[in-house]
């Protein structure tokens, strides 16, 4: 069976392919280290892929033969709107590549489920064209996880999803909610993802997590890709490393790979380094 590619060039290159179909993994690190440049990379050239050939060549390459696209992209947000995620994308890549790339990108966005039980003036999250028969049930936190799953079992199978964040759950908590449901939940999206083939990405921020509940979320994804800053004399550079990771970790190891330096260009996140155990 094929690989999915990560969308990131030397990654599936190294990796040759991507990760394994039915793959959860958890990208976690330092704010601005480059985790959602990562995310932000990956949908714009899966996306990409599908809508302009040219274009995904000059600035990916040619797709490694171990990878099969994903048909479809899908972007999930409990905070933000498709607006501002195409506003991030311009930040992160070339506006050739957004022009593109954008209108396959499927964004779901759940911040009606996610702010109706918080106290945030409707308006604030509440879009023009918003069904408020949407509201029903408001105050029940829960709502927000059965929209989610409902969504995912519709368009997740193949494809791409981002998921983006998992550490925003974090706001939903309530009386019906507890911290042993976020990693259960991504316990859960592990078990169905390997049912549906596709490759999901779960962002969390590190800053926001204690280590134990970090390595609870790492325990339950199939891999986990950490980000960090580095700083050695006056250069300060990310690091991305790949941690546990069901069929992609042997791959690397067989190079002695530990880690690797990435930066952000106009063709969005890739990676420029590559240590090796010596």
């Amino acid at each position: 069976m094929q690989d999915i590619p990560f969308g990131i060039s030397r990654l599936d290159s190294l990796l040759e392919g991507g990760a394994p179909p039915g793959s959860v993994v958890l990208l976690s690190g330092e704010a601005g280290a480059g985790a959602r440049e990562f995310v932000y990379t990956s949908a714009a050239m899966n996306a990409l892929a599908h809508t302009n050939e040219d274009l995904f060549d000059l600035h990916y390459g040619e797709l490694p033969e171990g990878a099969i696209l994903p048909p479809e992209v899908h972007y999930v947000s409990f905070t933000s709107s498709k607006e501002t995620l195409e506003e991030e994308l311009r930040y992160t890549l070339s506006d050739d590549i957004v022009d593109d790339a954008i209108d396959h990108i499927q964004y779901k966005d759940l911040s009606v489920e996610y702010f109706q039980s918080s106290r945030i003036p409707q308006d604030w999250y509440l879009g023009r064209t918003t069904d408020l028969s949407d509201l029903s049930g408001g105050g029940n936190r829960e709502k927000v996880l059965s929209v989610l799953g409902d969504y995912l079992t519709e368009h997740a199978s193949g494809n791409l999803v981002i998921f983006d964040s998992i550490t925003d759950l974090l706001g939903a908590l309530g009386d019906d909610l507890g911290w042993n449901d976020i990693p259960m939940l991504v316990r859960g999206l592990k078990r169905a993802a390997a049912q549906w083939g596709g490759l999901i990405l779960v962002l969390a921020s590190e800053e926001t997590l204690t280590a134990t509940k970090l390595g609870q979320l790492s325990d339950a994804a199939s891999g986990t890709i950490n980000f960090s800053w580095e700083t050695g004399g006056s250069k300060r550079a990310r690091v991305m490393v790949v941690k546990q990771f069901r069929g992609v970790l042997s791959r690397l190891e067989q190079e002695d790979i530990v880690q690797f330096e990435s930066e952000i260009h106009e063709g969005g996140y890739d990676l420029s380094n590559v240590r090796k155990i010596r």
